[in-house]
């Protein structure tokens, strides 16, 4: 099973190995899609965690108990079709080739299957047509 949550660490927990603490202490992996973390700061993360139900719970479970905050995440892309100038430019930041010209229409195409929520594509957009639903 697969979850998709954001991880906010007070200061203190920073320099904790919380992925490397996550495969070997409940065999959970861990793919960071987004980070932003600084020292002495709030640091937040977000990753897709997957494993058996119920590794993944105790898992979420232990974070909690370090007092990092875990949210699961529900947000998606959306594009606006009537703004979209379908100049391409999005497609050039998508790590997960989500986002695509069609070679014959030139037009843009949206794979959400594909889509990672890194949210890279929104502040590339000159035409501010992409979102998200939160």
């Amino acid at each position: 099973m697969k979850k998709r949550v954001t991880l906010t660490f007070p200061k203190r927990a920073i320099q904790m190995p919380v992925t490397y603490r996550l495969a070997r202490d409940f065999n959970v992996a861990a793919n960071i899609i987004r980070a932003q973390v600084a020292p002495n700061q709030i640091g937040k993360v977000v990753v897709e965690l997957a494993g058996d139900i119920d590794q993944l719970e105790a898992a979420i479970e232990w974070m909690r108990s370090q007092e990092i905050q875990v949210s699961l995440q529900s947000r998606e892309i959306l594009i606006d079709e009537n703004s979209c100038v379908d100049c391409g430019l999005c497609t050039g930041v998508c790590p997960t080739q989500a986002l695509t010209l069609n070679p014959q229409s030139f037009q843009l195409t949206f794979t959400r299957s594909r889509c990672i929520v890194c949210e890279q594509c929104i502040p590339t957009c000159p035409v501010q047509a992409i979102s998200t639903n939160l």
